[in-house]
């Protein structure tokens, strides 16, 4: 079956969200909440299209207001910053216990207990 996807842009209008479909020129819809927009605009557009809902997909692109773009940019960046942090955590690891430091000695070093350390190198006893 040949699927076609839409694109239902969504606007926050009081307490309903207002959707537009820019690939149908007319076509507006509306949900009470977000979750609920992919469906109500697939039904809506199959209604008007002819064709069956199963071939319709629909990409929903809410407008977003500044502070949730402003958090969902700094939640990218913390995370981009906690990949950072394990991977030189684990190269200091690696490093230090192949220079011969002890793992209590390298957790010392690094803030870590020394089982927190054997996570980080799989296969070295904690104990040590």
């Amino acid at each position: 079956m040949d699927t076609r996807t839409y694109t239902a842009v969504c606007r926050r209008t009081g307490r309903w969200w207002a959707v537009a479909v820019p690939e149908l020129d007319g076509v507006f819809t509306q949900a009470r909440c977000l979750d609920q927009v992919e469906q109500v605009t697939r039904d809506t557009i199959a209604r008007i299209v002819g064709v069956g809902a199963e071939g319709i997909e629909i990409r929903v692109e809410p407008e977003l207001p500044g502070m949730v773009s402003e958090a969902l940019q700094a939640r990218h960046i913390a995370r981009l910053s906690q990949e950072a942090a394990r991977e030189a955590t684990t190269s200091a690891v690696h490093a230090l216990l192949r220079d011969g430091c002890t793992i209590r000695d390298a957790g010392l070093l690094l803030g870590l207990s020394p089982d927190e350390i054997s996570m980080v190198a799989p296969g070295i006893d904690a104990g040590i």
